[in-house]
């Protein structure tokens, strides 16, 4: 059939047989892309690049045969000599149609196997030089026939399997008795890869070919096995699926009729009209509204039915869109934050400024505020302040010892008991969308093989971020960036870095003895008055006795202890008053351990006397700043030098860098050169069952070995820090404040700090500022010209005469023969 614009060329039947067609030396070649063509196969082909079509034109100019090799690359579109397989059939073109779009249809048949030994790439089209192959056919065997056999059943099992190959082929495949031709046959009816087809296209050998053929019809089979099973089966879930609904439509009826099974339905309209009232966004809106369509296809008794209801009352109860209106008074948050903290000026500066900011930008991307230091200085309470202030909910996230990640993201639904994670169930206890997220000891997240939750927190602390935050229960985003964060730690050691990038660090000290009084007279003692039932008339603490207790009965930076101290005192009184005595209670400093016991705490004292070998150092604790005591010894050795006190590796590299740096500079310091050959020395932090660790005691090392290795005593008052190279440079540390209000609880009365550290002085209170010498170095040698005092001349006392043994013998002659000169030294022995 033609038409205007298609033009047909019918071609002239070739006369010769097949096997009796001269094939000449050089033929046109057309390249296949995914297909590979079989001798005596008959197949239509489109060819559209220029290059093939001129291919096709110059073989219907010549002999109307043409040379068809698969391309190694399909998406080659101009295929080079290196990009066709070596072996291809030689064709003859029966029929050409010219399409509409320039294309050309062709119907080819395969004639022979070929191989091409060279192929020319000249501008027109590619021109090849091939030889023909011939097949190896063996002599008839049982193995010939047995392969023969056993692809014509193959095929027969393949069709009765559902595989597409028509009526015709398989008359063919029946009646055939040449096997290359059926190998040939099986393989082209297939569909195989390229590859596959390319290996049998090149076997020469019939039954090697078979027997490929018959692994690939084996491993289809397989396949089609398997295919039709999952039809079956799917067949089988469809047809039970459409059962079920429509018995499910008949009980709907059945149920209307006999006025029942009206819960599932008002259920549904109920959740209907808590979706509209919680306005949730539009995809929010459009998923839910899809579960509650599943939700009415589904039995009220299948256990799917309870978890999807689980889940829809937790999507209807999520604030998507409730959020409590912000205070903006920027006075009155001030007044609020006073109110409730004494001191923490930084902080309450930081939050203030922050509310300052919102209220001049909608919606501002604000960062999160990290609140770290020792236990006990209200760093929970004072995000609860600011939550008050900014007229925000607050809730508390405590993350100490949590070390699943689902914690954080929740479980996925498919899960037995899943639940949101603890943020998504913080917003709903919240009730609002933008509530105050306080994530209590955010540095004691651990990780296992459960996951890292601390990973999981990166998207949750990142205003970048966390505006589509992905919780694995709702499998919906939900957007966090109205909420604020707040975080707690104490150290920063073990977060995360990643983590720690994301959040602003505001570090909170410990608080002097004034500040504890202050905070007491506000805050502790009122407090635990009112829980214990105490009138203001019935209790009188002096300030004196509040001193007393914060310097005899607590060692700590925060207050807690000072708290439970005072809810003591406030207990006694309560037993008098419950006893009928309701006379006023004064306590004093005199009186105070009647109510306290005996002191808790020994007081940080400066030594007594000045002493050789003895440093006085400054450290960091978990509850704030500690003096502690290095003594260093010499005694007679081979030059080791020995560390106790259960001391970290880093402390131990100090003390080597102290020891190094005080043999290279023996003669400027005053020290023997050759005392380190014939002298052990010994370094000794006392308190040895409590780990020390870090470079801020190099100095204090230094010194105490310096001391002890030239007999020059310390300054019983003076106190260092810092840390100490190779060269003597004093390199900066951490910690000043509370390094500095450990030494004025001493009663220190000069402090060695390293020059870098000038700039911490600012955080440092007034108070110990006045009553104290701050000494900034940038040499260790400045260090020991302010603490080691001139060396102190060893005093020999000369040994008297030896002392002589005196037996009862001799007694008894001293009293017989009278005293002469000679026997006066021995009756003067006898009688000591």
């Amino acid at each position: 059939m033609s038409t205007v614009t298609e033009q047909e060329e019918k071609l002239a039947p070739i006369e010769a047989p097949d096997d009796q067609l001269k094939i000449p030396e050089v033929l046109p070649v057309l390249p296949l892309r995914d297909i590979v063509i079989f001798p005596f196969m008959i197949v239509p082909l489109f060819v559209s690049r220029e290059r093939s079509i001129r291919a096709v034109d110059q073989a219907l100019a010549e002999n109307r045969m043409i040379m068809l090799a698969a391309q190694k690359d399909p998406d080659n579109e101009e295929p080079g000599p290196n990009d066709l397989f070596d072996v291809g059939t030689v064709a003859v073109i029966m029929r050409m149609l010219k399409l509409p779009d320039g294309r050309i249809r062709i119907l080819v048949q395969g004639v022979s196997r070929a191989r091409i030994n060279y192929l020319e790439d000249t501008q027109n089209y590619l021109q090849s030089r091939i030889e023909e192959l011939k097949e190896q056919v063996p002599a008839e065997s049982l193995e010939l026939e047995a392969l023969t056999r056993n692809v014509r059943a193959s095929l027969d099992k393949a069709v009765s399997l559902g595989k597409n190959i028509s009526p015709e082929v398989m008359a063919i495949v029946t009646t055939v008795e040449d096997p290359a031709r059926l190998a040939d046959l099986a393989a082209s009816n297939l569909d195989l890869k390229v590859e596959d087809a390319q290996s049998v296209l090149e076997l020469l050998d019939v039954t090697a070919r078979l027997h490929r053929v018959n692994e690939l019809l084996a491993k289809e089979i397989e396949v089609l096995t398997v295919q039709q099973e999952i039809n079956i089966q799917a067949k089988g879930e469809i047809d039970r699926s459409q059962r079920e609904f429509y018995l499910r439509q008949q009980l709907k009826a059945i149920q209307q009729e006999l006025g029942e099974g009206n819960e599932l339905a008002e259920d549904i309209a109920a959740y209907r009209e808590k979706m509209i009232k919680a306005k949730m966004p539009k995809a929010v809106d459009e998923e839910v509204d899809r579960q509650l369509k599943k939700l009415e296809r589904m039995h009220p008794d299948a256990a799917e039915t309870a978890t999807l209801r689980n889940w829809l009352d937790i999507m209807v109860a999520l604030p998507w869109s409730k959020s409590s209106k912000e205070n903006l008074d920027l006075k009155k948050a001030q007044e609020i934050l006073d109110e409730d903290h004494f001191g923490l000026e930084k902080v309450k500066e930081r939050i203030v400024e922050s509310l300052a900011v919102r209220k001049i930008k909608e919606k501002p991307k604000g960062s999160i505020l990290c609140l770290v230091g020792p236990p006990g200085v209200g760093k929970t309470s004072l995000g609860r302040s600011i939550a008050r202030a900014l007229n925000r909910k607050f809730v508390r996230l405590s993350l100490g010892g949590v070390h699943d990640e689902a914690e954080i993201r929740g479980h996925r639904r498919t899960y037995v008991g899943a639940m949101p994670g603890r943020i998504i169930q913080s917003i709903q206890q919240a009730g609002t969308n933008n509530p105050l997220i306080m994530l209590d000891e955010i540095d004691k997240v651990s990780a296992d093989f459960r996951g890292d939750p601390s990973s999981a927190l990166l998207e949750v602390l990142d205003p970048e971020q966390n505006n589509s935050f992905r919780d694995n229960y709702l499998g919906i985003p939900f957007d966090l960036s109205n909420a604020m964060f707040m975080t707690t730690a104490n150290i920063l050691d073990t977060v995360q870095p990643a983590l720690l990038d994301r959040m602003e660090i505001i570090r909170l000290s410990g608080y002097t003895e004034e500040e504890k009084l202050q905070i007491t007279l506000r805050h502790l003692l009122p407090k635990q008055m009112e829980e214990n039932g105490i009138k203001p008339e019935q209790l009188k603490i002096t300030n004196q006795a509040l001193h007393h207790t914060i310097a005899m009965y607590t060692r700590e930076s925060g207050l807690r202890q000072l708290e439970r101290e005072i809810g003591k005192i406030c207990r006694k009184v309560a037993r008098r008053v419950a006893e009928g005595d309701m006379s006023q209670v004064s306590v004093t400093e005199k009186n105070l351990h009647e109510f306290l016991g005996v002191p808790k705490v020994e007081i940080d004292e400066i030594l007594k006397q000045d002493q050789v070998g003895v440093a006085t150092g400054l450290a960091v604790t978990a509850t704030g700043g500690d003096i502690l005591f290095i003594e260093a010894i010499t005694m007679k050795g081979k030059g080791m030098l020995q560390l106790t006190g259960q001391l970290g590796d880093v402390m131990r590299e100090s003390a080597q860098a102290a020891y190094s740096y005080a043999r290279a500079r023996a003669t400027r310091l005053g020290i023997d050169e050759t005392i380190f050959d014939r002298t052990d020395i010994h370094i000794h932090i006392p308190e040895g069952a409590i780990p020390k660790d870090g470079p801020s005691a190099g100095i204090t090392m230094a010194t105490a070995l310096v001391s002890a290795l030239s007999n020059r005593p310390i300054h019983k008052n003076v106190a260092m820090t810092g840390e100490i190279t190779l060269r003597g440079d004093v390199l900066p540390i951490g910690g000043v404040k509370e390094k500095v209000l450990a030494a004025h609880r001493a009663q220190i009365k000069k402090v060695i700090l390293p020059a870098q550290n000038r700039k911490d002085m600012e955080d440092v209170p007034q108070e110990p500022q006045k009553d104290m010498k701050f000494v900034f170095v940038e040499n260790v040698q400045q260090v020991f010209d302010e603490a080691l005092m001139p060396a102190t001349p060893l005093v020999v006392k000369k040994a008297g005469p030896p002392k002589k043994v005196v037996t009862k013998t001799a007694i008894r002659a001293s009293r017989k023969v009278p005293a002469t000169k000679k026997s006066k030294p021995k009756a003067r022995a006898a009688k000591r």
